[in-house]
């Protein structure tokens, strides 16, 4: 008689059976909820200090203005929890997508994204259009260093996050979520748009920004939904 010795041992009983591994790394629902939560957050956080403090106005101010005056710590604060959030969603996010179309370049690009608030939280954006309080109501004529560097690293972290919805984007659209591929590939031209429209107008750039806070904690969301979860 043939014996299989391939048979697994019967488990004692009252023991809990034994998981087999399997291909698809689990997710760590804690850094997941990190990344979701990240983009209500700062949001919330600047709206509520643009609609209370004194001589701020969305029309002509960006939300970053919010880290200068004697509150200026609030937006930082802000700057600094939602950055390291966002990188925490990365690594969640590494660890919901493994391999395959995305998983490569799509979470160090939101860890680049995530990066960028904390220079925005170093390097304050300047004055202008009469916030703070006492400003010159016009437009600001030159950027100081640590102006320059508010911006630059704003564009190269809106930047990657576009990038990254691109690539999510393809991952989308192998898995025949048509809906959410063509969704990630318009929010990030809406962001891009609302970047190349900063010159004209803060509210258009803030509404472009805000778009893609939102749907990089949706995206995120979706994600968390399609993989295993580690308990």
């Amino acid at each position: 008689m043939n014996i299989d010795s391939t048979v697994e041992p019967v488990a004692p009983a009252g023991a809990r059976p034994r998981t087999t591994s399997t291909r698809t790394r689990p997710t760590n629902p804690l850094l997941m909820g990190c990344g979701i939560a990240a983009g209500p957050l700062f949001l919330a956080a600047g709206v509520i200090q643009g609609l209370t403090r004194e001589g701020f106005d969305f029309t002509r101010n960006a939300i970053s203005q919010l880290s200068l005056g004697d509150l200026g710590w609030i937006q930082v604060l802000n700057f600094v929890v939602c950055g390291m959030l966002i990188i925490a969603g990365a690594v969640g996010l590494r660890r919901a997508l493994q391999d395959g179309t995305g998983a490569t370049w799509a979470p160090p690009l939101v860890t680049v994204f995530g990066a960028s608030f904390l220079v925005s939280a170093v390097f304050a954006a300047d004055p202008g259009a009469g916030f703070p309080v006492g400003t010159p109501d016009g437009p600001t004529t030159s950027l100081s260093t640590h102006g320059a560097v508010h911006m630059a690293g704003g564009m190269i972290g809106y930047l990657a996050l576009c990038a990254a919805f691109i690539a999510l984007a393809r991952r989308f659209s192998a898995q025949g979520r048509r809906g959410w591929a063509l969704a990630s590939r318009i929010v990030a031209v809406v962001v891009v748009a609302g970047f190349v429209a900063s010159a004209a107008s803060v509210l258009l750039f803030f509404t472009g920004a805000a778009l893609g806070l939102v749907w990089l904690s949706a995206t995120i969301a979706r994600l968390a939904t399609t993989t295993p979860s580690r308990r």
